[in-house]
């Protein structure tokens, strides 16, 4: 399938990050804090939440149409949700790499190893939405570790 086929694809497939043959979900999530580099110093809150959530909304189209199209619910190649979910957490934590960086880590580990409910709500919701849920949760696991870490260990 090319890339261009169709223009759900370019976006389902992170402008291309996702046709990496290793570990396409970690470029899609680097693309996501790429990015967050160039859109968080230049947008105020509300901008940047309502743009999370044209994208959120974009991606249900996008990886519904390529997952249709590639017979494939959640292929590995569609990294649309990992962009969106990552950005989401980057607009929450704060701007230091030591955050970002953390952050990166336990987004990759919630979205690989899937703990409840994600794999569960990965399989009840098929189409888009059930792609950019699970990476949604996996954001939410990520700010309550990252916001458990700062109150234990950081007061």
């Amino acid at each position: 399938m090319r890339i261009l086929a169709h223009p759900a694809h370019f976006i389902a497939f992170g402008f291309g990050a996702g046709l990496a043959r290793f570990a396409p979900g970690t470029w899609g999530t680097l693309l996501g804090w790429g990015l967050g580099a160039l859109l968080l110093p230049v947008l105020e809150a509300p901008a940047l939440f309502a743009l999370l959530a044209i994208a959120f909304l974009v991606g249900i189209w996008a990886c519904g149409v390529t997952g249709r199209h590639l017979g494939a619910h959640d292929h590995g190649s569609m990294v649309w949700d990992e962009v969106v979910a990552f950005l989401l957490v980057l607009a929450i934590v704060p701007r230091e790499v030591f955050w970002q960086l953390g952050a990166f880590v336990a987004f990759r580990f919630f979205d690989i190893v899937k703990p409840p409910p994600i794999r569960r709500l990965e399989r009840r919701w098929q189409g888009g939405f059930g792609v950019m849920l699970d990476d949604l949760v996996a954001a939410g696991y990520t700010l309550l570790v990252l916001a458990l870490f700062k109150r234990i260990f950081l007061g």
